[in-house]
């Protein structure tokens, strides 16, 4: 915890600290790299209050989320609700979150798959925070560039919700004959479940019959994936 007092009664300010210790001298000096969370957020409210200072309140709104992880979830009006928060500073945080969400989940408009750490890599932010487990079906074309993406289902896996002729539909309309399956695991582990290895067979036959490949299936988890290639499981 930082302690930011200059007594019992005397908060200590930003100018109080060391040129060293304030946070946009630290990361001028330093880099971004260099401060915490909290400092991080300092730098976007500028100002604190006559009982927290910039850095405090940043706490407060990590405090708020319960983790980092979660500092997007917090609606406007939950981040006017910290004390000294008010509408112009609720307006930067969330305008830097989404900033960061969309260069996040930027996507090239031509992606070439090589391994399955390309597809984790194109899919991780968009996926590792949802609430709910979404089946994507990732269509290729012959270079093995990402042509698009379809949703087949959303919530827990299971085989009736993933009906091949939803799968291979679109895949067919888009004349492409290699795809990749994709789903997320909100509890943050990726490992596949008896349902994901029954899927996954499932409609690896299919394509087969069809004349469609099915290339992979990869599980992304917090930070993590599995292949199911990699693994020697399809």
């Amino acid at each position: 915890m930082i302690q930011l007092k200059k007594s019992s009664n005397s908060l200590m300010t930003i100018r109080d600290m060391t040129l060293e210790e304030r946070p946009r001298e630290k990361m001028i000096l330093n880099g971004a790299n260099s401060l915490s969370d909290a400092e991080l957020l300092a730098i976007l409210i500028r100002t604190g209050t006559k009982e927290s200072n910039a850095i405090q309140l940043g706490q407060a709104i990590i405090d708020k989320s319960d983790n980092i992880r979660y500092l997007q979830d917090l609606t406007f009006e939950e981040l006017k609700s910290i004390n000294g928060i008010g509408q112009t500073k609720a307006l930067q945080i969330k305008a830097a979150l989404e900033l960061a969400s969309r260069i996040a989940s930027y996507k090239p408009a031509k992606y070439k798959i090589k391994n399955p750490w390309d597809i984790y890599k194109y899919y991780m932010e968009s996926l590792r925070y949802q609430y709910k487990e979404i089946f994507k079906v990732v269509l290729l074309n012959t270079k093995n560039e990402i042509i698009t993406d379809v949703d087949i289902s959303v919530g827990t896996l299971n085989s009736s919700l993933v009906h091949p002729r939803e799968v291979f539909r679109e895949a067919i309309r888009r004349s492409s004959n290699k795809i990749i399956l994709l789903h997320n695991h909100p509890s943050g582990s990726c490992e596949p479940s008896k349902e994901d290895k029954n899927v996954t067979s499932r409609l690896k036959d299919c394509g087969e019959i069809m004349g469609i490949e099915v290339i992979d299936h990869i599980i992304i988890g917090d930070g993590v994936y599995f292949s199911f290639k990699e693994n020697l499981l399809i």
